[in-house]
């Protein structure tokens, strides 16, 4: 079976946020993808049936389990077979089409509802200053007073691992030209201390900034040590989530 290393939301290697990808011939046992995950290391590793007609059947594993939506790995997907592809998953069917070296996706928007703040949570991000709390289907959203404390932000991970859900954004506006919102996203409850650019996040960051911006595209910056560039779409209950890819390496499993 064919493997990549891609490299996803980014134009450059060895930046955005790098995804495992395996091209499985037929079914595979879910033990035997959760242990491949494992042993990459990645955030999320996808495997995908490519002996089957579009939608392709497409599977997603962080190194501890499997979860419902993950958009640097279906980018990455996308990007090694070709671009233009549609995705069967736990998620329904996620269309990718590709123009201008860019891969867009088309997601289910996840809009977050108000919240309370917690003490676990607060004491997770030490120095923010909490302007709103939301949840989504999958993350807490913590909207923060600036981006210059989202970009300075030491979370305790022990902490955010105590918060209920898949994991917490803190995000805020944006600090330079062009660019509209800044986030960071952690994820310990699925061994992903801080994943450096997640697409499945923006569908609620979008759903978030694109009222409160009044603008229905975006440009957002995951501002992890890797870094990443996400253009998101707001249409109704869908999120467009563009970006670019590079493959770093390609090569077989044998086992």
């Amino acid at each position: 079976m064919e493997l990549y290393v891609v490299d996803a939301f980014t134009d450059r290697a060895f930046a955005g946020n790098p995804a495992g990808v395996v091209l499985l011939d037929g079914p595979v046992d879910d033990a035997w993808m959760q242990a491949v995950a494992a042993e990459m290391k990645h955030a999320e590793t996808a495997f995908v049936r490519v002996d089957c007609p579009d939608p392709l059947p497409l599977r997603w594993f962080t190194p501890v389990a499997e979860v419902d939506l993950c958009g640097h790995a279906t980018l990455a997907t996308a990007h090694v077979l070709g671009g233009s592809r549609g995705f069967g998953t736990r998620s329904g069917v996620l269309t990718c089409t590709a123009e201008d070296g860019w891969v867009e996706m088309d997601f289910p928007a996840d809009p977050a509802e108000p919240i309370g703040m917690t003490t676990t949570l607060r004491a997770g991000l030490p120095g923010v200053t909490v302007r709103a709390v939301a949840q989504g289907v999958s993350d807490v959203l913590v909207e923060a007073a600036s981006a210059d404390e989202v970009r300075d932000l030491r979370p305790d991970f022990d902490a955010l691992a105590e918060v209920p859900g898949r994991g917490v954004i803190v995000t805020a506006p944006g600090d330079r030209p062009g660019l509209d919102v800044v986030s960071r996203c952690f994820y310990p409850t699925y061994g992903v201390p801080e994943d450096p650019v997640t697409g499945s996040a923006h569908c609620t960051i979008a759903s978030w900034w694109t009222p409160r911006l009044g603008r229905a595209d975006l440009l957002a910056e995951q501002a992890s040590a890797r870094g990443g560039l996400v253009r998101t779409t707001l249409d109704q209950d869908r999120v467009r989530l563009a970006g670019q890819a590079v493959t770093v390496i390609r090569g077989r499993l044998i086992v």
